[in-house]
């Protein structure tokens, strides 16, 4: 004979839906999140052969044109000069 004691499973069913409505909230929090933001990374002759290797090493070559006296310096508005692919996306073809 099963015993099944009544303030136990009061408390798992109240812990079961305190865990939906949590996991509701943080649903709704994400999908009322606003569309990004940062430009993506752009695909032109300039940028052809960062696309052709992986992040981290493309990261390293950013730098040789968006120095601050570079051809194209990266604004005084850019929060990390180091991981530029952390926020801009590369472009599908």
């Amino acid at each position: 004979m099963i015993v099944i004691d009544k303030k136990k499973s009061k408390k798992v069913i109240l812990l079961n839906i305190l865990f939906i409505v949590v996991c509701g909230g943080i649903f709704l929090f994400l999908w009322n999140a606003p569309p990004e933001t940062t430009p993506k990374f752009l695909h032109s002759t300039d940028h052809d052969d960062l696309y052709k290797i992986k992040k981290k090493k493309a990261e390293k070559l950013c730098l040789d044109c968006h120095k601050e006296k570079g051809t194209a310096p990266i604004p005084a508005t850019t929060y990390c000069t180091n991981r530029c692919f952390f926020c801009h996306k590369k472009e599908k073809k």
